[in-house]
């Protein structure tokens, strides 16, 4: 069967300027070959190579693609000649015979990949190179073809970067949106190895005419209202009309309906509660789900009634007496009632969060610890139980609930939500969608700077990974086990990655990728404060200011400066 004109193109025998090795033999593993080189320069841990085959079906020859996992210096001058800082290398190595441009030989370990498929994806052969095989450095446009699932600027791509060990801009990395927001994904980094950056990146791609999605943040910082600048902006427009909308909605804007809580939610909400307490709460809440059937929407005081009810006993004589944990239990509940995010009637529906082309970033940096985890499991469950009800045709367009179309929720600082050994409220309710939202078009976007402390079922789920520097053993040791498809030979490079550098890996590539992410269009709002310039501005402005005050006339001065200045004179 003969290849696609766009793949064969590529797979023709390379040119001899691109050979950098020969093949040596196999490697520790069956999957795993090693060749011998002199070139330093090109074998970098994580580079692409690649050997030929010929087969029956094939015409021509196929390119085998391989990424290097390792390299060691094999054969090198003697080390007595860099001992001795005034002896010249360079001088001893031509004593000798040495010409010193490639005076050291490296055995290069390979990880082979396969011949791509542009149906299946790359395929494994299982046929090793001979020895004595040539090694070819791959080059840029077959790069191009074969790492991304989509091509940048194509319906369902988003443009992240750029690969990292290429000239800027040579290899653009275009991930998958697909399988990026239905299959889940995680951004996973250190402090400052630019998380937040990176998402604002994807999310300006998933808004750009191309993709128009539809995306909610939970932003406990305050650092994403700058993609408010997306509106206007030349590059998000359309000549269909297409104008994105970023829709920020401060703390006061935060409106949950009482009656879209569950038990374990009210508990979390009020403090120190009694073993009996919350027995009497259980059966209150039980009274309320037998007797309030269907939509109805029931407050605070129908809940205390319901404890009142739930807490009231009858003496032998038929007279009805309130427990013990009536009174207790009002004050706290009372306590919610006061609360400014949950109110009896008001509520932010699905309807209101969600629309394609639009993003909804909810900030709750001034929101306590746990009304955060309230509101967010409110907020995750109503969604997923809309999406649920949409695509099963159990509800009306007229429903709030209705949402005809896929979304996408991206949850900043993950390990607050799904802590991994500790009781959490959107622990269980995260597991469940990321089992099941992928039937339903519900994706989820996690970000954490201490993916150790991210509970392991919840990150195992992220079928596609970001992960950035991260210096932390613990934080690194949880990769090797919940981010499989990363690879060990790129996990080795997260303490030397820099900022902006990321490892890509999962569904939403071919095959793992090194990535420097591209400039943000619209300006980042996580920026770290520059004390000492700011500092130093404070100075200059009090400084500037004492000067006119002493230049001023006395009758001018505050009666401060003219005592001081009759005291100097």
């Amino acid at each position: 069967m003969a290849l696609p004109s766009t793949i064969a193109s590529h797979t023709s025998q390379p040119a001899c300027s691109n050979v950098i090795g020969t093949v040596k033999g196999p490697g520790e593993t069956g999957n795993q070959y090693v060749f011998i080189t002199a070139n330093n320069r090109q074998v970098k841990i994580g580079e692409f190579v690649y050997y030929t085959v010929t087969t029956e079906t094939s015409d021509p020859s196929l390119k085998i693609l391989g990424k290097i996992s390792d390299r060691r210096l094999i054969d090198h001058l003697p080390d007595r000649i860099f001992a001795d800082t005034e002896i010249s290398p360079e001088a001893i190595a031509a004593l000798v015979g040495f010409t010193y441009e490639n005076p050291e030989i490296y055995e290069v370990s390979v990880d082979v990949i396969g011949y791509f498929d542009p149906v299946l994806g790359f395929m494994n052969p299982r046929r090793s190179p001979d020895p004595g095989a040539k090694v070819y450095l791959a080059d840029d446009e077959m790069l191009r073809l074969v790492l991304n699932r989509k091509q940048p600027g194509t319906i369902g791509a988003a443009h992240i970067g750029s690969l990292l060990l290429r000239a800027g801009g040579a290899v653009p990395i275009a991930l998958d949106v697909k399988e990026l927001v239905s299959t889940h994904m995680a951004i996973l980094a250190g402090t400052g190895s630019g998380k937040s950056y990176t998402a604002g990146v994807l999310v300006e791609e998933l808004l750009l005419p191309h993709n128009r999605a539809a995306i909610l943040i939970f932003d406990p910082h305050g650092e994403y209202g700058t993609l408010t600048e997306i509106q206007g902006h030349p590059r998000f427009q359309a000549d269909d009309g297409y104008r994105p909308r970023v829709n920020v909605l401060t703390p006061e804007d935060i409106q949950i309906r009482i009656s879209s809580l569950d038990y374990a939610d009210v508990l979390t909400l009020l403090p120190q509660m009694s073993e009996r307490q919350q027995a009497i709460l259980n059966k209150a809440f039980r009274l309320l789900q037998r007797r309030r059937q269907g939509d109805f929407r029931w407050g605070i005081q129908d809940l205390i009634a319901a404890v009142r009810e739930a807490d009231t006993q009858v003496d032998e004589e038929g007279n009805e007496k309130l427990g013990s944990s009536v009174a207790a239990l009002e004050w706290k509940l009372e306590k919610i009632e006061r609360s400014p995010y949950f109110h009896n009637f008001n509520h932010l529906a699905p309807k209101d969060l969600f629309e394609p082309g639009c993003v909804t970033v909810l900030q709750m940096n001034e929101v306590s610890q746990e009304e955060q985890q309230v509101i967010c499991a409110a907020i995750l469950r109503q969604v997923n139980q809309a999406r649920m009800d949409t695509q099963k045709e159990r509800i009306t367009p007229q429903d709030e609930n209705y949402l005809p179309y896929p979304v996408f929720i991206l949850l900043e600082e993950a390990h607050r939500f799904a802590p991994a050994h500790e009781p959490s409220r959107c622990k269980g309710v995260l597991r469940t969608i990321l089992s099941e939202g992928r039937k339903f078009g519900l994706g989820v976007g996690l970000i954490t700077q201490r993916p150790g402390k991210l509970d392991s079922d919840v990150l195992s789920q992220c079928m596609s990974q970001f992960i950035m520097r991260i210096v932390n053993p613990v934080d690194q040791d949880s990769l090797k086990y919940g981010v499989e498809a990363a690879g060990r030979d790129l996990l080795k490079e997260l303490p030397a990655l820099t900022k902006g550098q990321i490892i890509i890996a999962g569904a939403c590539v071919n095959t793992p990728v090194l990535c420097q992410v591209r400039s943000r269009l619209t300006k980042h709002g996580g920026e770290t404060l520059d004390a000492p310039n700011m500092w130093q501005q404070h100075f200059q402005r009090h400084y500037q200011q004492e000067r006119e005050l002493q230049q001023a006339p006395i009758a001018m001065k505050p009666p401060a400066q003219r005592v001081r200045g009759v005291s100097i004179d």
